[in-house]
């Protein structure tokens, strides 16, 4: 399942619990309130699972571009120090976009 999917499988599911929990308040039902409550909870622990494991991503990327970077630096290879380049910035995006 990809990240993306796993973020909107989170958010689909506090969205239901914030209906159900709503709903259970309206009518009185305490164990549809909770209920709902759970769910929110749950739905939002997923989708902050999901981008920490991005963050994760971005880190390693983060790190591998630095170290290409520096080895085409070291070595006067302009690409791979081009390529590293480019490499970290993906990562340093990817942690930034899932905060």
């Amino acid at each position: 399942m990809s990240n993306a999917s796993k973020r909107a499988e989170g958010a689909t599911e506090e969205l239901g619990g914030k209906i159900k929990g709503t709903v259970g308040r309206v009518i009185g039902n305490e164990q549809m309130e909770a209920e709902g409550e759970a769910s929110e909870l749950s739905g939002r622990a997923k989708q902050e699972a999901a981008k920490a494991g991005e963050r994760a991503k971005g880190t390693v990327e983060e790190v591998a571009g630095g170290v290409k970077k520096t080895i085409g630096n070291v070595i006067g290879n302009e690409q791979m120090q081009a390529e590293g380049e480019v490499k970290q910035t993906t990562g340093e995006v990817r942690q930034k976009a899932n905060r």
